[in-house]
């Protein structure tokens, strides 16, 4: 499997992948929720805090598990990119901010974020089950770790799907992949996928089956 594109040489992507935009994407938009988190009790130099410790903290993980250089490290453009939508999120008024438009951004970003960290991963030659639980790993150790900073509950206990989207997501990369399906037409499969199943689950406040109080 040839070498994905990586953030240093953004001006030798390979236009025709999806999944550098992916990884972008991703980042970005947990940039912003790590933002909002804190600007509700802190000011712009927490937001920036907020913004880069959720943005990278997935693909950070992800990175020291499989053996990979820590990728914000070695890139000029990450860490520079959660500070911008800190920026972002600080300056613009916060009604554009509330309501669902957060929920629907938040989507994107777990979909985004879990095919890439699934592809990454087999990237670096991890077999396909653990490579899929990278992608999990990518979409959410970033948001465990804002929930635990803000003191608000988990995205773990969320009542409607989340990370089961993330499962879904880079399992289903790693399975057309492995099955043959060029990288680009998996990724796009596998993120609009995940997608559209958080997308339902906001919608129709989907779930899985839970055992409550005995």
């Amino acid at each position: 499997m040839p070498h994905l594109p990586h953030l240093p040489h953004l001006l030798h992507w390979q236009f025709g992948s999806i999944l550098p935009w992916l990884d972008l994407l991703g980042i970005a938009i947990f940039a912003i929720t790590g933002a909002l988190a804190a600007t509700r009790r802190g000011d712009v130099v927490t937001a920036a805090f907020f913004a880069l410790v959720t943005g990278v903290g997935g693909g950070s993980v992800r990175d020291l598990l499989i053996g990979a250089p820590v990728f914000w490290m070695h890139d000029p453009y990450v860490a520079l990119v959660c500070l911008v939508m800190a920026v972002l999120v600080w300056v613009t008024p916060g009604r554009w901010w509330q309501g669902s438009a957060l929920a629907w951004l938040d989507a994107v970003g777990l979909a985004a974020y879990a095919v890439f960290g699934a592809a990454k991963a087999l990237d670096f030659e991890i077999p396909a089950v653990p490579a899929a639980l990278m992608g999990v790993i990518t979409a959410c150790v970033g948001g465990i770790i804002r929930d635990v900073l803000a003191g608000q509950p988990s995205i773990l206990l969320r009542a409607e799907l989340y990370v089961t989207v993330a499962g879904v997501a880079a399992g289903l990369f790693v399975a057309l992949v492995t099955g043959g399906v060029p990288q680009t037409v998996a990724a796009g499969i596998a993120a609009v996928t995940g997608f559209a199943l958080r997308a339902a689950a906001i919608r129709w406040g989907i779930a899985l089956p839970y055992r409550g109080e005995r």
